[in-house]
């Protein structure tokens, strides 16, 4: 007759399956990374304030209704050439140029960065206005995780005024578009940043609460 082990019941962990899901989720997300990206949504604008020394930023503000985002590198490739062949190259890396199309522009990007006023509710637009910089957030979906990602020093020109009349009791949502440029950070020549796979719960979840910054030293680096 074999004789039984003893049991301590105080020691036995009950089965979690919630617990056991969201520790395959982190294994998986810790080695799988997205093979196609779509979708536009969450965009946000933070204002941009400049010291001299450092830029900060204000609490992002969504800009509801993104319909579409497209961004170009701006920069040129420099050459030297010498004997007969291109000696030395180097890319000049200028930022972006982009165009956003959204359902309609808020009233507080046109204050906040557009410089117009709101008096007696009426907006006024002056030609003595001076925009503000701003940083531009955005989320794009992908296969296994969305990615978000933030523009840190963004000029915008005045949006697209466009509409039509009504077809019969056909209605067509009529957008805006706003185009913009990116540039490098004055204090730190950052230009972008944006999510992985990897990243933390806390980064990401945070990432329309403040304006992510690179953090100045790494740990274990």
């Amino acid at each position: 007759m074999t004789k039984s082990l003893p049991i301590n019941v105080m020691n036995l962990e009950v089965f979690n399956p919630v617990k056991l899901i969201k520790e395959l989720d982190l294994q998986f997300f810790a080695t799988a990374q997205n093979k196609v990206k779509f979708g536009l949504k969450n965009v946000h604008y933070a204002k941009a304030t400049d010291s001299g020394t450092i830029i900060t930023y204000a609490k992002p503000v969504p800009i509801p209704g993104g319909v579409s985002l497209s961004i170009s590198p701006n920069g040129e490739i420099v050459e030297f050439p010498a004997d007969d062949i291109t000696y030395w190259s180097a890319e000049i890396n200028n930022g972006y140029d982009g165009e956003i199309e959204i359902a309609d522009v808020p009233q507080s990007f046109s204050i906040d960065i557009l410089g117009e006023e709101l008096i007696e509710g009426v907006m006024y637009e002056s030609a003595d206005a001076k925009g503000e910089k701003f940083a531009l957030l955005f989320e794009i979906n992908g296969d296994v995780k969305a990615r978000r990602y933030v523009l840190y020093y963004c000029t915008a020109t005045r949006p697209t005024i466009a509409s039509q009349t009504k077809a019969g009791s056909t209605v067509e949502p009529q957008t805006s578009s706003l185009t913009f440029q990116s540039r490098p950070h004055p204090y730190n020549n950052l230009i972008k940043a944006n999510t992985t796979t990897t990243v933390s719960e806390t980064i990401f979840n945070g990432w329309y609460t403040s304006v992510h910054e690179k953090p100045t030293t790494v740990e274990g680096g």
